[in-house]
Order: structure tokens, then C-alpha cells, then sequence
């Protein structure tokens, strides 16, 4: 008995699926949108053949538990296809005077976002101070990109672009610090995080590391972990072709893995013992940098990036550390590693409100750089001069000489 799958709508109608979204029927004459078709999946026959109904009186017992397992089935994959597909009316965005950041939902584990791309943005608006509104629909930019942002209507994708449009439109600029030199600097690190290192850390994410990754992944229903399956093999497999066409999926898993340890290595001597990346000041590549060390660190576990970032390459992991605790006080994370926080402070970080879907942010309200100076705390994590520990701008040798005279 041949079925079909189809749109079932409040209209006296039901269309045959073809899209992915909406179906355009043109309903609004001489409206610039046309008009979008929303309902539910359903599984009908294609023809009645003169009663099938009737004729399952008389067939034998197996053909009618063919006909009910192919029904049973069929509405599985149509509700799967549902769900894949995230057919559903969206909800209005006003972007005006307002930046919308679309992106891809959190996980399960409290990290922001298993996108580098997506985390290196949302720090990005919370370095530079710009409220934003998270919108999780699941839709990817006209350019197939994600993320992308609306403000005032005007939709851009790719992170670079991105951020040159917010520095012409609202006049934030992180580099301003920078010489042209150290602007130079800043691109080529920029472009061997995103270029090169990137493909290292999704390889682990989705190849080698897949099982993990799926556990991470936050869905719902009584198809959640089929869904996490399908999803996760499906990037699997769009990671490796992809990688091969870029050519670092060329090489094999050790070579990979090397490939990691060195862009990783020069991070970490690039980092030395400064506070961020350029110098004791933020720029616009420490969002960079940390959208994508922040999965190494948070979303590996027991892999060889996380060791190495939480062993030998420590001043990475303290870097991490310390634009976390400064742009995200409501991100914590359950495997914390005392290592980098104090017993007072880690119960603070537990009683931190969880990640929100939809939220404004401002860096205002949660520290001050310039407002202490003539103040200085005492606090577990500080030392005598009231620096942070997790500051690596502080003068060791200072810091040994108070020690002796004590």
C-alpha cells in the first residue's frame, strides 16, 4: 500500500512536503513577504484502492500486520522528519535598535555554545558592551551561516563581518589599543584559530570524540536520543568531507592531533605570561581565541586537548579561566578543576543563576576596571597587592620579595 507524507494545515487543504521552513503560497497579494504556510506533518495513503479498510477484513493475518508495522513506521519517520526539519510558526523578531543573535541552542553540560563560532561572538558583544537579545531558532542565515545577527532589520553573517558592522554602525572597537603591528599580529592569529586550529577541534568534537559530543546535545521527546544519533552521524559526516576538501582530513588521526598541539603550542608562547593575548588590555582576538580554546578546555573530556590545556600549556587554561569568570558569572561548569578556583569562590560560581535562552546583557553591571584603584580587597584569591591570582600580569618577583620579608 503506497503512502505519502504531507502538511496538514488549519486550511482546508493538505500540501505535500517539499521544504524544509514554510511553503510560499502567495496568498498576500502585494505584500513584500508572501504569505508562510505552517501545520503539522502527517502520513496519509496515496489511494484508497476501492476500500482498504474494507479489504483488511478478508487479507491474512501477516498482511495486516504489514500494512499496521508500515503505518506504525511511517508516522515514526514522519514525526522524526517533524523534528529534524523544526517545521514550526515563527515567532517575531523587532531588531529595531536591537541586536538579535541567532544561534545554535545551548547543550546540556552549562557551556554557552559547542559552536567556537557562535561562543567567540556572544563574548564578543559582552567584551564590547552591546546588549543583545539570544534568539535559538535553529535558522541559519541567508548565506547558510550561523551565527548571524539583525539589527534594524539588516541581517549579516560570518563573524568578521559581523563585527566590522557593529564597529561602523554602533563605534565599538576593541583594537583601538592596537598598533599596525599589532593589528597584523592579531589577523594572522585570527586566521590560524579559524583556518586551521578550528578544523582540529571539530575533528575531535564530531569524529573522534562523537560519543561524547552526543551526550551534550539537548533535545527532547520520546525520539531525543534517535534524534542525537541521527544529528551527530550527520555532522560526523559533513565534518569529514568537509575537512578533506580543506586538506588537513587528508592526513591521519596522529597527524591531525599534531597539527592541534602545535597551533595550540603557539598560543600558549604567544600568551606568555600576559593577560590577554596583545597585552595587558582585550581585543577583539581574545574572543577568538577563547571561543575556541573554551572547547578544548570545557567540552573534551579526557581527550588530548584537554589534557594538554589543563597540564603542560596551565597559562591557556588560566586565560580561559579568567575571561570566563569575567564576561560569563553565570557560567559554571561541574567539572570545574579546583585548580583554578578557590573553595569560596567555586560555591559562589554554584549559586550563579543557569545560562539564559533569552537575555541582555551588559559588562557594566558585573565588574568595573577603572573604579578600583584606590581600593584594594583582600580576598582568597588575591594576593597582597589585591591583583587576582588568576591575573597573569602580576610581578612575580614583587610577589616573592613580600614573601621573604614576611
Amino acid at each position: 500500500m503506497p503512502w505519502g507524507v504531507g502538511l496538514a494545515s488549519s486550511r482546508c487543504c493538505v500540501v505535500g512536503l517539499s521544504r524544509n521552513q514554510s511553503l510560499s503560497l502567495g496568498l498576500c497579494a502585494g505584500a513584500d513577504e508572501p504569505d508562510a504556510f505552517y501545520g503539522e506533518i502527517i502520513a496519509f495513503p496515496l489511494q484508497d484502492y476501492g476500500g482498504i479498510m474494507a479489504g483488511l477484513g478478508s487479507d491474512s493475518w501477516w498482511k495486516k500486520t504489514l500494512y499496521l508495522t508500515g503505518g506504525a513506521l511511517l508516522a515514526a519517520a514522519a514525526y522524526l522528519l517533524h523534528e529534524l526539519l523544526a517545521i514550526r510558526k515563527e515567532q517575531e523578531v523587532d531588531s529595531k535598535d536591537a541586536i538579535i543573535l541567532h544561534q545554535f541552542s545551548r547543550p546540556n553540560n552549562g557551556v554557552p555554545s559547542l559552536s567556537p563560532f557562535c561562543l567567540k561572538m556572544e563574548t564578543y558583544l559582552r567584551m564590547a558592551d552591546l546588549p543583545y537579545q539570544n534568539y535559538f531558532d535553529g535558522k541559519l542565515s541567508p548565506q547558510g551561516k550561523m551565527p548571524w545577527i539583525e539589527y534594524n532589520h539588516k541581517k549579516v553573517s560570518g563573524s568578521e563581518f559581523i563585527i566590522d558592522f557593529l564597529e561602523e554602525k554602533l563605534g565599538v572597537n576593541l583594537n583601538k589599543n592596537l598598533g599596525p603591528h599589532e593589528r597584523a599580529v592579531s589577523r594572522a592569529v585570527t586566521k590560524m584559530v579559524e583556518e586551521h586550529f578550528y578544523w582540529t577541534l571539530v575533528y575531535c568534537q564530531w569524529v573522534d570524540n562523537l560519543h561524547e559530543t552526543q551526550k551534550m546535545l539537548s533535545f527532547t521527546g520520546p525520539f531525543s536520543d534517535l534524534l542525537k544519533w541521527i544529528l551527530c552521524h550527520l555532522t560526523k559526516g559533513i565534518v569529514k568531507r568537509e575537512m578533506y576538501g580543506h586538506g588537513i582530513g587528508r592526513f591521519s588521526e596522529e597527524e591531525i592531533y599534531k597539527l592541534m598541539e602545535k597551533d595550540m603550542r603557539s598560543l600558549a608562547g604567544l600568551l606568555g605570561d600576559k593577560k590577554y593575548i596583545m597585552g595587558p588590555k582585550l581585543s577583539t582576538v581574545d574572543a577568538t581565541v577563547f571561543g575556541h580554546l573554551a572547547q578544548a578546555m570545557w567540552t573534551l573530556p579526557g581527550t588530548r586537548p584537554e589534557r594538554l590545556i589543563k597540564g603542560e600549556l596551565i597559562n591557556l587554561a588560566m586565560y580561559c579561566e579568567r575571561i570566563r569568570r569575567k564576561f560569563w558569572p553565570e557560567w559554571h561548569h561541574d567539572d570545574d578543576n579546583t585548580l583554578y578556583e578557590s573553595e569560596e569562590s567555586s560555591e559562589m560560581s554554584k549559586a550563579q543563576t543557569p545560562l539564559q535562552d533569552f537575555s541582555f546583557y551588559s559588562r557594566t553591571e558585573t565588574f568595573d576596571e577603572e573604579g578600583t584603584e584606590n581600593s584594594i580587597s583582600h580576598t582568597p584569591d588575591t594576593d597582597y597587592t589585591g591583583h587576582s591570582l588568576f591575573d597573569s600580569d602580576v610581578d612575580m618577583d614583587d610577589y616573592r620579595d613580600h614573601e621573604q620579608c614576611k
